[in-house]
């Protein structure tokens, strides 16, 4: 019987997983991708019996895939932040679904396990930018503030690995990550014994947000500032993690960066401001291709023409 794991590429998706296979290990087909790459399900052929686990992708955008993978007799878990739509319900399916700003999959899994592997679950919480849920939840963990901070930047290194437009783009890909960090039940065993894989993640973030932080703003705004990048790929890789770090720096104020594409279009990645996060996933969807959650969410593909309407809707929004 072959089990499938689906998860997104992210810090808050590899951590879900790592989590839930520490306490409960099982062989699998790993199904992820690039963080952008979130119908996923559409990949999964299951058969009677086999057992599904979802992790940190849109119910909503895997919908069709989620009712055919049920009907073809399989067991589904399903836990994920994200816009679901409405959740079916159904006798095989197990869904554990909170979209509120400041929860994240990896935030629900440790609920779900019970403080189980709970570094892994603050190193998840971090990395999807959710700074006061992971001190919150890491206070049994006793870490003084220097520990605090080696989980915190893990959860950005790895979460920063995630973007891109293709795997190439990446330090790693996803599924390799994975595999590398749940071989360890706790994250600091991680970055002592694979000290080399660390290192690579850090180095390369810190080259790629120096030259971030030499691009100026495309627009601003008292609400709001617009960054764009080029189409490189350190600029692919940089895009989320970018737009955390603008909106941990100015919490007054909503940020967008958008990278350019080959064919034109932009690759958008919005967050609203930490003082208020909210209503990111619903100017995100008024565009093709967009999505996400209230705090943090995306457009995969902006056409260029629609780029003055993009700035125009987000100065408006949270004016």
């Amino acid at each position: 019987m072959t089990h499938f794991d689906v998860f997104n590429g992210d810090a808050d998706g590899l951590c879900a997983l790592t989590q839930l296979r520490n306490a409960e290990p099982r062989e699998a087909t790993l199904v992820t991708g690039v963080k952008r790459d979130i119908k996923l399900l559409q990949q999964v052929q299951a058969e009677p019996g086999a057992k599904v686990t979802v992790l940190d992708v849109s119910m909503d955008k895997n919908m069709p895939d989620l009712q055919r993978v049920l009907e073809s007799g399989a067991e589904v878990f399903y836990c994920d932040h994200h816009f679901a739509g409405d959740i079916p319900e159904h006798p095989r399916l197990q869904a554990v679904i909170n979209t509120a700003p400041d929860v994240c999959t990896s935030l629900l899994v440790n609920n779900h396990l019970e403080g189980a592997f709970l570094g892994w679950a603050v190193v998840g919480t971090f990395g999807d930018n959710l700074r006061d849920s992971a001190r919150r939840i890491a206070r049994p963990l006793g870490l003084d503030d220097a520990k605090l901070a080696q989980l915190e930047n893990l959860g950005i290194y790895i979460n920063y690995n995630g973007y891109g437009s293709r795997l190439e783009d990446l330090h790693f890909p996803p599924e390799h990550l994975y595999r590398l960090i749940s071989a360890h039940a706790d994250p600091f065993a991680f970055m002592a014994e694979g000290r080399e894989h660390f290192q690579k993640l850090e180095t390369g973030y810190r080259e790629d947000m120096a030259a971030a932080a030499a691009v100026d703003p495309e627009f601003r705004d008292d609400a709001v500032a617009v960054f764009r990048l080029p189409d490189e790929p350190w600029a692919r890789r940089v895009s989320g993690v970018y737009s955390n770090d603008l909106a941990n720096a100015d919490p007054g104020r909503a940020h967008a960066v958008l990278t350019e594409k080959a064919n034109g279009c932009f690759l958008v990645s919005v967050r609203a401001p930490l003082n208020n996060k909210t209503g990111a996933d619903e100017l995100c969807m008024r565009f093709p291709t967009g999505g996400g959650r209230k705090a943090a969410a995306g457009i995969n593909d902006l056409p260029g023409d629609m780029l003055q309407d993009f700035i125009d809707a987000l100065s408006g929004f949270y004016a």
